[in-house]
């Protein structure tokens, strides 16, 4: 009989702590939906409420913001919903629970409305929250935008071809560029080659590598000489060597 009730008793509280974690994982999900929903209409009593007051918060920009920083002088009634409507959809939810402390990552699908137009972006975010006194409170966050490439616009194949050559940073660093009917190519060090798109004239980008352009540089005649290679903010300079 003893066997029996231990056997019982262990079965017992294994489900109850399957529960609470099933209760623990629902919860975490609204409340990081709501983050979201309040940082999107700027509810800063709704923040100031989910925040935990040590947090370490960290933007898609990089800044290092404390909760004083996010939420200020908290209101004492919920920030009134802007008439633009920005809201941010959470979509690739996931939660490890360790206890008391829950690490979640999602996307955030952003909807901007600015006076007649609309604009969406996307930011990648993991979020901690440490559970005390029966209740969930972030204490990190760090979020990364997700950059997309920017709209291609057409130029004339005698355009295109003053970007055709070969261009050099270094001996192990060769780029050729070539036209394949009415678009560009490119190719590193004989890979295989990938589209070239522009984005405004000297300017050009690989759809698959939004964060990096590479702009076009020429001499006082206008002949294309190299380019540089900018990634946020900083250049690799390649010489035409052909």
């Amino acid at each position: 009989m003893k066997c029996i009730f231990l056997v019982a008793l262990f079965a017992f509280g294994t489900t109850s702590a399957q529960a609470r974690a099933a209760d623990d994982a629902t919860q975490l999900k609204q409340l990081s939906q709501a983050f979201s929903d309040a940082s999107a209409s700027n509810d800063t009593k709704a923040l100031d409420r989910m925040l935990d007051d040590r947090v370490i918060f960290m933007n898609e920009s990089g800044d290092i913001a404390t909760k004083k920083d996010i939420v200020g002088d908290a209101p004492a009634t919920p920030a009134p919903k802007t008439t633009n409507n920005n809201v941010l959809v959470q979509t690739d939810w996931k939660l490890e629970l360790h206890g008391n402390v829950a690490v979640t990552s999602f996307t955030d699908n952003g909807t901007f409305h600015f006076h007649e137009q609309v604009t969406q972006a996307r930011f990648r975010s993991t979020e901690v929250w440490l559970k005390e006194a029966d209740a969930w409170r972030m204490i990190s966050s760090q979020t990364l935008a997700l950059p997309d490439a920017p709209p291609a616009i057409h130029l004339p194949v005698t355009a295109l071809d003053e970007y055709a050559g070969t261009y050099s940073a270094g001996a192990d660093a060769m780029v050729r560029i070539s036209r394949q009917g009415d678009a560009l190519v490119s190719s590193t060090n004989n890979a295989k080659a990938t589209p070239l798109d522009v984005e405004v004239h000297d300017v050009l980008f690989t759809p698959s590598q939004p964060r990096i352009r590479r702009i076009f540089e020429r001499d006082g005649n206008g002949h294309v000489t190299g380019f540089l290679a900018r990634r946020e903010g900083h250049d690799i300079r390649f010489q035409r060597v052909g």
